[in-house]
């Protein structure tokens, strides 16, 4: 992406409002964020993996690609929308994982009591994505975007995952962990490049 696509700028705008001191600094801060949550999502899907025994895990091993209602992975043609589009897209997404990560620490708590990491990693993963939208969402107000998302209500969502997972079984819920997991991990890892576009200077 060139300089001037990855800028702040809203073409309909005056370009003397691009690039205010106030909001290049939320912009880092937002992506330094994101960037941190990036490898703390790397971690908590590892040891996800690891406490769902076989064939969790093995060589090999293709759980399939269940639908998770209110939530689906970046669209291929992602990094070809507007900044600001993007940003949506992460803001509403981020919006929508903590109640789904929420229903993963759940089934957790039931299936392995004993791996107090694992939930405490869950639960602050739904914590963190909730502030990384908020910070998503910040940014785009100073961008003056408006940021309502095209997935249902976040706890409709979850409750319809939830209900689904719970009536079909034990290897089914393993999997919508595993899908819920992988998908905070794409959109983090999604927001902080996003962002990083917009960093003036390159990365903080």
């Amino acid at each position: 992406m060139s300089r001037r696509e990855g800028s702040l700028e809203d073409p309909q705008a005056d370009s003397s409002v691009s690039l205010l001191p106030h909001l290049e600094a939320k912009i880092r801060q937002t992506h330094s964020f994101a960037r941190l949550l990036t490898k703390y999502a790397e971690q908590l899907l590892q040891e996800y993996v690891q406490h769902q025994g076989d064939p969790f895990g093995l060589p090999g091993f293709s759980p399939p690609r269940l639908p998770v209602a209110g939530l689906s992975a970046p669209a291929p043609g992602h990094a070809g929308l507007p900044a600001p589009e993007r940003l949506r897209l992460d803001a509403a997404a981020l919006t929508a994982l903590p109640p789904l990560l929420e229903v993963v620490r759940r089934h957790q708590a039931e299936l392995n009591p004993r791996a107090p990491r694992l939930l405490r990693r869950l639960e602050d993963a739904a914590r963190q994505a909730r502030a990384l939208g908020a910070a998503v969402e910040a940014v785009l107000a100073a961008l003056g975007t408006e940021t309502r998302g095209p997935w249902p209500e976040p706890a409709a969502a979850a409750a319809a995952a939830a209900a689904a997972a719970t009536g079909a079984g034990v290897f089914p819920a393993k999997v919508l962990g595993l899908r819920v997991c992988g998908l905070y991990r794409e959109w983090v890892s999604r927001t902080e490049g996003d962002l990083g576009q917009l960093v003036p200077s390159g990365p903080a």
